[in-house]
């Protein structure tokens, strides 16, 4: 509903998608809503976007997600 801000496709094609950036000047679609990640399994014939857990203890409510990288070991 607010749209992504950046995603980041790993080698085997799951996609990790952030979203809900709130930056003074631009338009928030939801401003009371707090930022999420989302994952997308690009091998799939109709892939979705899923909305990942954020573990307990995290500051959701302050959630502004800019940009998202990923490390592979």
């Amino acid at each position: 509903e607010t749209g992504s801000e950046d995603i980041d496709i790993l080698p085997n094609g799951l996609a990790f998608i952030s979203s809900g950036l709130k930056y003074p000047g631009i338009k928030s679609l939801a401003p009371g809503k707090p930022g999420e990640i989302f994952l997308m399994d690009l091998n799939e014939d109709n892939p979705r976007a899923a909305e990942l857990r954020i573990s307990r203890g995290f500051d959701l409510a302050s959630f502004n997600p800019h940009g998202i990288s990923t490390y592979v070991d």
